[in-house]
């Protein structure tokens, strides 16, 4: 690690050091100063968020993730059993992916995403999760320690949750008992449903309508641009959309919104799942909701007609780009990811170049 000295100052939401450019032209918003960048907002949890944070961080230098509060696995349900806290470890791994490729940014990734191992009860504990619990009982308040989290990691970008109370997460699965195949059950749990046998119906949260954190409401209502997805579908995107006031948020503001679709479908909730299906289980969750792009893997779409009939309703566009790693896994490329996002953003929000 370097010698430089912590940046604990303001929290960056800024241009970074030569990216300004020319003004940002976004349909229905407010006109911006010349210099300023675009303002997005992504929606999601787990690794699917940290993958598109990877990418946006890139691209633009006033970022916020809005992140579900609903896990109840690992470390983050042993502390919200024991001490009745929010889970942090989604918001953690959001703040980690908002690190800067530095070292200052690469060395706190890695600390606050390590697990102690032990024999003892800090066993499979990540740091950063005891850090923002620590934080949240010493402030009272999430939103201020996370954007102290934020500050001490030199995050590019703020870290919100998208409700103050910890959520559980159900949903009706038909066929999760293989003996009753045309059944349907309560499976109750994020970390449940997130890889339960059977077919998914829907999903509702406990309790029923929670109240939304203000600054993700507002961060949504001010956006130029609102990034939905990747990520497991119905544990990570669909949330968000169950929180009446931020759905509302979703469909009234003037933000242009990108959904981005999985490389795959994930073992459980969505085997099987063709990418236009992925669509018709967003709608039916949010029949109101209205997109103007959604991006996919030109190599995960084999019927680029179903999946533009799919995206007719929500009133969206469907752009097709490479965005997986090289490698051949189901995981997203922050370069490549970055790169569609940019031309998304300059094609649709009908802008010039910012660096």
């Amino acid at each position: 690690m370097t010698g430089r000295t912590p940046r604990l100052g303001r929290l960056r939401r800024g241009v970074p050091e030569g990216r300004a450019g020319r003004p940002v032209e976004v349909r229905g918003a407010r006109p911006r100063r010349r210099g300023t960048q675009p303002k997005v907002v992504a929606l999601g949890g787990g690794m699917g968020l940290s993958a598109s944070l990877a990418a946006l961080r890139r691209i633009t230098g006033d970022l916020t993730a809005v992140v579900t509060v609903a896990d109840d696995g690992g470390s983050s349900g042993r502390l919200r059993d024991e001490l009745g806290v929010l889970p942090p470890g989604d918001l953690r791994k959001a703040l980690a992916a908002l690190c800067g490729d530095d070292d200052w940014g690469q060395t706190w990734a890695r600390v606050v995403q390590h697990r102690f191992q032990s024999q003892g009860e800090i066993n499979g504990h990540a740091v950063g999760n005891l850090l923002i619990v620590a934080l949240w009982e010493q402030l009272g308040d999430h939103v201020q320690a996370l954007d102290l989290v934020g500050k001490l990691l030199g995050a590019h970008g703020r870290v919100l949750p998208m409700s103050a109370v910890p959520l559980e997460l159900q949903a009706l699965v038909k066929g999760h008992d293989p003996g009753r195949p045309d059944d349907v059950d309560t499976v109750r749990g994020q970390a449940t449903v997130a890889l339960t046998p059977g077919e998914v119906q829907s999903v509702h949260l406990v309790p029923n309508d929670p109240p939304a954190v203000p600054e993700a409401v507002e961060a949504v209502r001010d956006a130029d641009w609102v990034v939905l997805g990747p990520g497991s579908w119905f544990s990570s995107v669909m949330p968000h959309l169950l929180v009446p006031e931020l759905v509302e948020a979703l469909t009234e503001t003037k933000a242009r919104r990108v959904l981005s679709l999985n490389l795959a479908p994930q073992p459980g909730e969505t085997d099987g799942f063709s990418p236009q299906r992925h669509l018709e289980v967003l709608g039916r969750h949010a029949p109101k909701l209205a997109l103007d792009v959604v991006l996919a893997d030109e190599a995960a779409v084999p019927d680029r007609e179903s999946l533009t009939d799919a995206a007719k309703p929500f009133g969206a566009a469907v752009e097709l780009a490479p965005v997986a790693r090289p490698d051949g896994t189901p995981r997203h490329d922050p370069e490549l990811l970055a790169a569609a996002y940019d031309r998304i953003f300059r094609m649709h929000g009908r802008i010039g170049p910012w660096r």
